[in-house]
């Protein structure tokens, strides 16, 4: 079974914004899953945890669950999280794929 992380924006400049960014990451975990794959969500994995340890922990923690993964699927409106870039530079390092469009993930799977 292929893991595919999910990498978008979480942070924004509100509460409402950062539960939104979390539903759009979530809801294309769960298409990720219903094509077979283990979806790694960080969005989800620290839900609520805002104020609790410092940004740098959250960060280092959600890029080495990315290392653990077969390949990166951008939540679309990725351009705005300067995370997500960090995420996709490691990734190229790593030399995993990253799939903008869900297409390219499922032809990814088939071959």
């Amino acid at each position: 079974m292929k893991v595919v992380y999910i990498a978008g924006p979480y942070r924004g400049a509100n509460a409402w914004i950062v539960e939104q960014n979390i539903q759009r990451a979530e809801s294309l975990a769960f298409a990720v899953a219903e094509l077979g794959c283990a979806a790694v969500c960080p969005h989800t994995n620290s839900r609520n945890f805002d104020g609790t340890l410092t940004d740098e922990y959250w960060l280092s923690s959600t890029m080495e669950l990315m290392r653990r993964c077969d390949a990166v699927m951008l939540v679309e409106g990725w351009e705005r999280s300067t995370g997500t870039y960090g995420e996709i530079d490691e990734a190229n390092r790593l030399k995993l794929p990253i799939f903008e469009y869900f297409d390219e993930l499922i032809e990814w799977l088939k071959g």
